[in-house]
């Protein structure tokens, strides 16, 4: 395995991890599916989880590779989580989605009116 795919491999089992803990009981790490990629993580229905570490970031072309996993999955909303260079607390990496899933999510969640 190469040292990019290890390092992918451990952020996705630490997101994983926090998510268990954090009341998402069945995440999961994702089988592979090709060109119809369901994200990097399963388990929370609604949801699709696209992981990345990476030293440069690309967040316009992963918000577009989360919307299309996202598609794929039939899922609700798609979260971009992306590792923070020289943080180590897992619950503090960046999650991304975009305003309009954003305010979606919120409105469900009791906040703001449709």
């Amino acid at each position: 395995m190469s040292k990019q795919k290890q390092k992918g491999t451990a952020y996705e089992t630490a997101v994983v991890r926090y998510l268990q803990d954090h009341g998402f009981r069945y995440a999961e790490r994702s089988p592979l599916y090709g060109t119809a990629d369901r994200g990097d993580i399963t388990g929370c229905p609604g949801l699709v989880w696209e992981c990345k570490n990476h030293r440069q970031f690309d967040f316009s072309g992963w918000l577009r590779e989360t919307e299309q996993e996202r598609i794929n999955a039939g899922a609700d909303f798609g979260i971009l989580t992306v590792k923070r260079a020289g943080v180590g607390d897992i619950g503090q990496q960046y999650a991304v989605m975009t305003l309009e899933q954003m305010c979606r999510l919120l409105i469900l969640a009791g906040y703001g009116k449709e």
